[in-house]
């Protein structure tokens, strides 16, 4: 069964950077696109690093696909599947999100 956790409000999140929100124990890096309205969710853990740093990675896009710079090794992960640019065998947790009402929500399985 999905549920939604309200993580912040809108305002909360600044364009074109991202937070890192602590769900059930876990890292969540959340990301806001402001040219295309977007915002996305992934782990915050650096499987090359082995930090959670990833929401203070620097975003863009990589051949039309959003995506976020570890800020230790430089490794480039989608924001849509997780999957690491440089080797397609690693990839990051991504979760989906949504916004109500103004709050920005993550989904969890449980």
């Amino acid at each position: 069964m999905t549920q939604w956790i309200d993580v912040c409000s809108v305002d909360d999140l600044q364009p074109d950077s991202g937070v890192c929100a602590l769900i059930d124990g876990r890292q969540i890096a959340v990301f806001y696109m402001s040219q295309d309205q977007a915002i996305y969710a992934i782990d915050n853990f650096d499987p090359f690093g082995k930090a959670n740093v990833l929401s203070r990675g620097l975003i863009g896009d990589l051949g039309g696909e959003p995506m976020v710079a570890s800020p230790l090794y430089k490794q480039h992960f989608n924001l849509k599947t997780g999957v690491c640019f440089e080797d397609e065998s690693i990839k990051v947790e991504t979760y989906a999100i949504r916004t109500e009402n103004g709050r920005v929500e993550i989904a969890t399985v449980s």
